[in-house]
C-alpha cells in the first residue's frame, strides 16, 4: 500500500489548461449567483418606471462599480461559453486530448475578448 502524503503543496500542482478552464467555469458559476440579488433589484429598478429605468443606467455606468462588473460580466461570458464546450464534450465531440486544449483556451479568450468588448460598449 502506498503511503499517503503527508503535506501537499497546492502551488506545485499544475493544472492542464483544460482543468483551469473547468475550475474556472465552477467559480463563474459562484459568481453568477452572488450577484443575483443586485440583478434582480436593476430588473426591478428598470422595469418601473422612465425615471428608475434613467436611475438603473446611471448605477450601471458609475465608475465605482467597474470592479464589480469586469469579473461578474467576465463570469456570464465565461459560464456560458464553456458551458456550451462542455455539452459538446458530453456528446463526445473535442474530448480528445489535443482539441481539448484548443477549445479550453479559445473559451478562455473568447469569453475575456467579450466581457471586454461588453464592457466598452456599456461605457461607451
Amino acid at each position: 500500500m502506498k503511503p499517503r502524503p503527508v503535506y501537499l503543496d497546492l502551488f506545485r500542482i499544475s493544472l492542464p489548461v483544460p482543468g483551469i478552464i473547468s475550475f474556472a467555469h465552477r467559480i463563474s458559476g459562484v459568481l453568477l449567483v452572488l450577484g443575483i440579488p443586485f440583478g434582480l433589484y436593476l430588473l426591478y429598478l428598470s422595469l418601473s418606471g422612465p425615471e428608475d429605468f434613467g436611475r438603473a443606467r446611471d448605477i450601471i455606468r458609475s465608475p465605482w462599480l467597474i470592479p464589480v462588473l469586469l469579473p461578474w460580466t467576465w463570469s456570464l461570458c465565461h459560464h456560458f461559453l464553456s458551458g456550451i464546450r462542455f455539452l459538446f464534450m458530453d456528446i463526445d465531440i473535442g474530448v480528445d486530448k489535443k482539441n481539448s486544449y484548443r477549445t479550453a483556451v479559445g473559451v478562455g479568450l473568447a469569453a475575456l475578448a467579450l466581457a471586454i468588448l461588453l464592457l466598452t460598449e456599456l461605457y461607451r
